[in-house]
């Protein structure tokens, strides 16, 4: 069987009271999987998720962070302050960070090597637009968001990295990629990975409305490696099927 990386992306949802029987649950669902379980929260809930998943088969991180060790950028969280709750990931580059805060691809790269050499695994995250994809720009947005995010990235650290293909016109509405187009692209990422960056192999996850009902036919597909899960892993039970995915 396939090992699955099943990661959730609470997004700016839930609430303290919510996500105690959550992580309880969740701790329990994760230690009867074979798969790969982990959920970015919140920062104000980062200490929650280190008192109850620490110890558990359920890695826990943030959703964001600051580039900068320290400084005078009032409501950013650096990854040292990440790193002294010890989460093991952080989502960098997610569209929602490039489309709501104007993220740069520079930001991400900056991102990405501050997360790495402080010893926290980095979920970079990319995707084109409905309206790039319907321009035929799909491929050439794709590129530029990794080249953009891997500059000057070594050998070494790119095998430490996790990937997120995520279509933007398929997050939060509903209407998911088909297998097919997230397979095609999936594949597209990783042969770039491999001519560019020399990257053999590497973890490589779709989001964009992954849910039960299509999660065994989109993680069936060989390059697609797992899930990064914003609306279904906000109810343990969906989150819990998804987790539970068994693929050849």
């Amino acid at each position: 069987m396939k090992k699955l990386y099943l990661i959730g992306n609470q997004k700016m949802n839930m609430t303290y009271s919510e996500l105690e029987p959550y992580f309880e649950k969740l701790t329990e669902i994760a230690s009867h999987s074979t798969n790969v379980v982990g959920v970015c929260v919140p920062y104000v809930y980062i200490n929650l998720a280190k008192y109850m998943l620490d110890g558990s088969k359920v890695l826990f991180g943030a959703e964001n962070m600051h580039y900068e060790d320290k400084g005078a950028f009032t409501g950013e969280i650096s990854a040292q302050m990440l790193n002294d709750f010890g989460c093991d990931l952080v989502i960098i580059g997610h569209s929602e960070r490039r489309q709501y805060f104007a993220e740069t691809d520079e930001q991400v790269n900056l991102k990405v090597k501050k997360a790495l050499e402080t010893g926290i695994t980095p979920i970079v995250c990319f995707g084109e637009t409905l309206e790039e994809r319907e321009q035929g720009l799909t491929h050439t947005v794709i590129e530029r968001q990794l080249t953009g995010a891997l500059a000057d990235i070594s050998e070494e650290d790119m095998g430490r990295l996790i990937f997120a293909y995520e279509p933007v016109w398929a997050i939060g509405t509903g209407v998911s990629a088909t297998p097919e187009q997230a397979e095609e692209i999936c594949l597209f990422a990783k042969k770039l990975l491999k001519e560019q960056y020399m990257v053999n192999d590497c973890i490589m996850l779709y989001g964009g409305s992954l849910k039960p009902s299509n999660a065994q036919e989109i993680l069936s597909k060989p390059s697609i490696n797992g899930g990064l899960i914003g609306g279904a892993c906000l109810k343990v039970s969906d989150f819990e099927q998804l987790i539970n995915t068994k693929v050849e």
